[in-house]
This record gives C-alpha cells, sequence and structure tokens, in this order.
C-alpha cells in the first residue's frame, strides 16, 4: 500500500477568456485536454467547415461553461435574474 499519495484533484473544464480569441473556449478545453491550443482551434474550424456542428458547441460551451476563477456560467447567472 503507497502511504506517498497525494490527494487527487480534479481538473475542471473552465473557459479561459484571458487566453482566448473570442471566449476562452478553446484555450480552456486545451488546458483541460493538456493538449496545445491551436490543435483544438484547428478542429473547431475543421468541424465548422465540414458540416458546422462546431459553432453550436462553442456557443453551448461559451454559454454553459464558467470562466477560470468564476463559480457560474453565463447561461446560470441569466437563469438566476430571471427567477
Amino acid at each position: 500500500m503507497n502511504t506517498d499519495s497525494a490527494p487527487l484533484t480534479r481538473r475542471q473544464f473552465r473557459r479561459r477568456p484571458d487566453q482566448g480569441m473570442i471566449a476562452g473556449v478553446a484555450a480552456g478545453l486545451a488546458e483541460y485536454l493538456d493538449v496545445d491550443v491551436v490543435a483544438v482551434r484547428l478542429a473547431f474550424v475543421i468541424l465548422a467547415l465540414a458540416g458546422g456542428i462546431a459553432v453550436p458547441l462553442y456557443v453551448a460551451a461559451w454559454l454553459l461553461v464558467p470562466a477560470e476563477g468564476s463559480s457560474s456560467s453565463i447561461a446560470e447567472d441569466a437563469f438566476h435574474q430571471w427567477v
């Protein structure tokens, strides 16, 4: 049994508006997946050109994924203002 184990930290997908070109979705996803942000942006462009699925996915992530340092998403904040 290993007694040197450090507590596991759970990675969270957060937008990175400070590092993003539009809303930080690709930068946050790249950090979460531990890949280069250029690869994620390229994948978004390819998916956008090959049927357009990237556009609604990007908008959904923009609205539903909280920005780094925030505890709630844009959609959650808007929902709480209406309720």
